[in-house]
């Protein structure tokens, strides 16, 4: 088998490790109660960090094997891997909507990357390093902020995850100066760069996880998806010097790849809404023309407060059947 065969393989492994990972991360999520950031009590999130710890592990082998203009857009299949899993494993539908914004979304970062230009020789010095982590870092910092004031689940969601994915986007342009301090002895600058890039991937993986929270699976896997290697390509033009293929016209191009992308995760998040905060909710009242409603004689909200503390509600009560069907369809139709 030749080394490119083996860098395609492995990429395909990688990108199924963070398909898996991203759906144990998301059904841990939907079940857990009051925590956001790292449920440490759940074996299901511990499984979703060794996969991704995995899929990273064989997404750097992948390009000791094969270029990376091959190996990067191939990460991006782990968009299209979740949506058929995620019906699989956890019998969640994937509607025609869904489909469409991720191949939108794949398609228009797959273009993307197939237009960065050939690596530079130019490296991350050391008095930029933590210039550029503390400039990522007030970023992911304002964006957690401005997620904490907003009320829409899966606008929340995707604002997370483009803070994780603007973390684990630099944590790789410090990965691969990592890997030049390693190949040139620089052990001086070789230690403060892992240590950054640990915090970087910390704040990834706690970020996507809480990302996942009452946004279902799809909007946010598209954004982390789209941002990551779009921060670390804007990072490589503005940092390290390197472009476009084909100069003006390779430019105009990998605009129109980014309007794509953008355009599949706009409409993954659009697709989640109409089901957002469903997921493990109970049935929201409705009036007793509304279609798809069934009456029901138990008290409202049902093992709620006691009878002394809730106001009357006389019975029966309805119940949108309509709604509760879609519980935990949040991102697929």
């Amino acid at each position: 088998m030749s080394a490119l065969m083996v860098s395609v393989l492995l990429c395909l492994i990688s990108a199924a490790a963070y398909a898996a990972a991203a759906i144990a991360q998301e059904r841990v999520a939907a079940t857990s109660d009051g925590v956001t950031y790292a449920p440490l009590h759940r074996p299901g999130w511990w499984g979703a960090v060794a996969l991704t710890g995995a899929g990273a592990a064989l997404h750097v082998v992948a390009l000791a094997f094969g270029p990376l203009s091959l190996v990067q857009p191939l990460g991006a299949l782990t968009l299209v891997f979740a949506l058929p899993m995620a019906a699989l494993i956890v019998h969640r539908p994937v509607g025609a909507a869904g489909w469409r914004g991720a191949v939108l979304a794949t398609v228009g970062l797959a273009g993307l990357l197939s237009l960065t230009g050939t690596p530079h020789p130019e490296s991350l010095g050391g008095a930029e390093r933590p210039v550029l982590a503390a400039v990522v870092l007030a970023a992911v910092a304002a964006l957690v902020l401005a997620a904490h004031r907003m009320r829409r689940p899966v606008v929340r969601g995707v604002t997370l995850a483009s803070a994780a994915g603007a973390a684990f986007g630099i944590a790789s342009v410090f990965t691969k100066a990592a890997a030049e301090d390693w190949t040139d002895r620089a052990t001086g600058s070789l230690l403060p760069t892992l240590g950054i890039i640990a915090v970087l991937a910390t704040a990834g993986l706690l970020l996507s996880q809480a990302a996942y929270r009452g946004a279902g699976l799809a909007a946010p896997l598209a954004t982390v998806t789209v941002v990551n290697p779009v921060v670390a390509a804007a990072v490589g033009i503005t940092v390290l010097g390197e472009g476009f293929r084909y100069g003006v016209a390779g430019g105009v191009l990998a605009v129109v790849a980014g309007a794509v992308a953008t355009t599949g995760v706009v409409m993954l998040t659009l697709r989640a809404s109409p089901a957002e905060g469903s997921a493990g909710s109970a049935p929201v009242p409705c009036g007793t023309a509304a279609p798809g409603c069934e009456s029901v004689s138990e008290p409202w909200p049902p093992g709620g407060v006691s009878p002394a503390e809730a106001a009357p509600v006389p019975p029966p009560h309805h119940r949108c059947a309509a709604v509760s069907s879609n519980a935990g369809r949040a991102g697929f139709g």
